[in-house]
């Protein structure tokens, strides 16, 4: 198990996670722990397993085994004696509402302008006042440095401003947990800072996050922990400092030798 403060009660915690897609086995029992208030870096190779857990975490992915819960609570399912029951759409997506997720892909609705795609979710699915949220996006595309970006609409934003769009879509629904799948994959390198300059405030401001990543000088600089993972399964998990200047693993090795 992968616990990273063990004083405290995880936010995440996951106990034997399996997941196949048919015959492909892509995680293997996965157990790991996150407190509130810290940062956890996923690292490895693609096809490691490491989006797919991510995707398991706010139920986009039903679990094959094992159990997942965010703040003591199963996402997607309930819990009857010694069996698990998935809930109603409805219920999976109030649940889902407390988790902010950031994929690669932007995923912004082209016809909206960057503060329609930002207040849709909190008045369609939490159902608050539109003069409410409207002030809230305002002062969330402000803080991602887009304030005279308003009224513009995706394909009027470069691919760093339509990231930073989709980070202050995520934090409009308040969200108590953070995953970003790799969320700088997709940009010009020139347009990878600003959006981790962003994360990093996120982090400063004590947002628990989960963050898939090839950038490992984010995780360095900005990780409580760093989690290996290869194949399915958790090779290596530590401080940092710890798995990326003295991995004990050849497969950590290997990963590292190609990106440091």
């Amino acid at each position: 198990m992968v616990a990273l403060n063990t004083s405290t009660t995880p936010l995440v915690s996951a106990m034997g996670v399996r997941k196949s897609f048919g015959a492909l086995e892509v995680l293997k029992g996965v157990d790991l722990e996150v407190a509130s208030g810290e940062v956890l870096c996923l690292l490895g190779p693609s096809g490691s397993g490491k989006s797919t857990f991510l995707r398991c975490i706010n139920h986009l992915e039903r679990l094959d085994a094992g159990e997942l819960r965010v703040d003591g609570d199963l996402v997607g399912y309930r819990q009857k004696g010694n069996k698990l029951y998935e809930l109603k759409p409805t219920e999976i997506a109030k649940r889902r509402a407390a988790i902010g997720m950031v994929f690669q892909q932007f995923n912004l609705f082209p016809h909206m302008t960057a503060l329609e795609n930002v207040i849709e979710a909190p008045i369609q699915v939490l159902k608050e006042s539109k003069t409410e949220v409207r002030e809230r996006a305002e002062r969330l595309l402000h803080r991602v440095g887009l304030e005279d970006k308003l009224a513009a609409y995706p394909s009027q934003l470069s691919g760093g401003q339509q990231q930073r769009v989709a980070i202050a879509r995520a934090l409009a629904m308040r969200p108590k947990l953070m995953l970003f799948d790799e969320p700088t994959s997709a940009l010009d390198p020139e347009l990878v800072g600003e959006v981790l300059d962003v994360m990093r405030e996120l982090a400063g401001d004590g947002m628990t996050m989960i963050v898939v990543t090839h950038e490992v000088g984010f995780a360095r600089e900005v990780g409580d922990a760093v989690v290996f993972m290869d194949q399915g399964v958790i090779v290596e998990s530590g401080p940092p400092g710890e798995v990326l200047n003295n991995p004990q693993h050849d497969r950590t090795k290997s990963f590292l030798s190609k990106l440091l």
